[in-house]
């Protein structure tokens, strides 16, 4: 998989499912041999990547919606390695 860039559109990956989990309290990632619980950050990320956004509108996204500039760097990092996982895909 080529590593992710600005116009990229990352999406959940196939067999995997994004939801919230009240008594985990936070996202969690569910796939047939399990399920990962994610950190804050894991999930605002993730919950942006549904296949329409490209990977530079999620950025502006998380900046705008926490008021944290410079966040493209961590954001991208994230996304490659989700993708390293399978949990997100892009063509």
């Amino acid at each position: 998989m080529t590593p992710p860039g600005d116009a990229t559109r990352p999406r959940i990956g196939s067999g995997f499912r994004l939801q919230w989990e009240p008594a985990q309290n936070s996202h969690v990632l569910l796939y047939p041999e399990g399920m990962v619980r994610l950190n804050q950050s894991s999930g605002e990320i993730l919950k942006r990547c549904d296949g329409q956004r490209s990977l530079a509108a999620i950025v502006q996204e998380l900046e705008t919606a926490f008021s944290t500039p410079g966040l493209g760097p961590d954001v991208r990092a994230f996304v490659e390695l989700a993708g390293q996982q399978r949990w997100l895909a892009w063509d």
